[in-house]
């Protein structure tokens, strides 16, 4: 008669309790860690509330310094803006000067004579997408003005400005940018069909002549261009 083989008892399985236990014990410690840590943090501010009440002469004394260092570093601002400011004033560009620049310096030159006739904003965008702007500006009187940069190398021997770059200009100055003034600057010249088209569309051109006018002196464009739209906003040069 066969004997049937033993049987194997499964292993005794450890009650959840004693796994429960040790997770409320570690909740436990983390909670008093948290409770030792803000008691202590607690008593530290009251300890530096009451030092300081005693020694009020030093909250006296960070203040003074606080204050004499932020009049320090208004006054710091104030005159480096001042100096940038004169410094805007001052520039002045020579027609050499300008045709020795690439494009892109030339587009950066439009921009900081703009800026040193009082746009605060004026910015330079020009690049491959720039759907015909350069430049973009702000002047005091509210005005935006777009501008199409066209530098020539060699100055008035090089290829003229024509109507093909003006149609351009008009099409996106005003119904894309949104300008009050439209501008085409060059070193160079521009044709006599280009020039009727401008005064059709009412945009400004400034050619070689116009440009060292404006570059090499000290007067705004504005006042060198003619049918220059009025004013969006009073102001005191107005």
């Amino acid at each position: 008669m066969s004997r049937s083989p033993p049987q194997r008892r499964s292993p005794a399985r450890r009650p959840r309790r004693s796994r429960r236990s040790r997770r409320q014990q570690r909740d436990d410690m983390q909670l008093l860690a948290v409770e030792v840590a803000a008691v202590a943090a607690i008593s530290l501010m009251v300890m530096v509330v009451n030092w300081l009440i005693a020694h009020w002469w030093v909250l006296l004394v960070a203040a003074l310094i606080l204050l004499l260092g932020g009049l320090g570093w208004w006054q710091h601002r104030t005159q480096r803006a001042q100096w940038q400011q004169a410094r805007a004033r001052a520039l002045r560009y020579g027609l050499a000067q300008l045709d020795a620049l690439t494009h892109r310096q030339f587009e950066h030159a439009i921009r900081d004579l703009m800026h040193r006739d009082g746009c605060a904003d004026a910015v330079q965008v020009g690049g491959q997408s720039d759907l015909g702007a350069d430049v973009k500006a702000t002047d005091p009187y509210g005005r935006r003005w777009v501008i199409q940069c066209k530098q020539r190398r060699d100055g008035n021997r090089g290829a003229a400005v024509g109507t093909p770059e003006l149609q351009v200009l008009n099409g996106t100055g005003r119904p894309v940018h949104q300008a009050d003034v439209v501008v085409m600057v060059t070193n160079g010249r521009i044709t006599q069909p280009g020039r009727a088209f401008a005064q059709q569309q009412r945009l400004h051109l400034v050619d070689r002549q116009v440009l060292a006018r404006w570059a090499a002196g000290s007067r705004p464009l504005w006042e060198l261009l003619s049918a220059v739209p009025p004013p969006r906003r009073p102001t005191a040069r107005s």
